[in-house]
């Protein structure tokens, strides 16, 4: 067995940054960010939600929720309303905001596409598969803390 070399964690984020480039390249098309595209989907399919559990969902802390939630506030995607007390909010995504998802879902479609055809199929699925093992290990750990 080979013994890893390195920092574990400039490798993941050399590649992190490499991927976001390549899937950024393609939202650009759309008027997104590629995270500004998974926040809009994530409060499509979850939405209502509260802005702390969509923090948690997305494995985000909730300034950096707040602050990429801002632009699409403004932008009229996404609207922060009452929750069900004075102290609570909801998010959700207005019709704009799901026109905007389809958009940026083209695009994401295409980025997905050209990075399997880069990598390879089959070197994306491993990947994918070492990086559910990955976070479930830390999600274990989370859980019994």
């Amino acid at each position: 067995m080979n013994t890893p070399k390195g920092c574990t964690n400039l490798k993941l984020r050399q590649l992190t940054r490499l991927v976001t480039r390549h899937y950024d390249h393609y939202t650009a098309a759309a008027g997104l960010k590629t995270t500004q595209y998974s926040l809009l989907s994530h409060v499509e399919r979850l939405g209502p939600i509260r802005p702390g559990d969509l923090a948690r969902s997305m494995q985000m802390d909730a300034s950096t929720l707040t602050r990429n939630m801002q632009p699409l506030v403004a932008q009229g995607w996404l609207r922060i309303g009452a929750g069900e007390d004075a102290r609570s909010r909801l998010v959700e995504i207005t019709d704009a905001g799901r026109a905007k998802r389809v958009e940026g879902q083209r695009a994401w479609k295409l980025a997905q596409l050209a990075l399997n055809e880069r990598l390879g199929v089959e070197r994306v699925a491993a990947l994918h598969e070492l990086l559910d093992d990955g976070i479930a290990c830390f999600d274990d750990d989370a859980a019994a803390q």
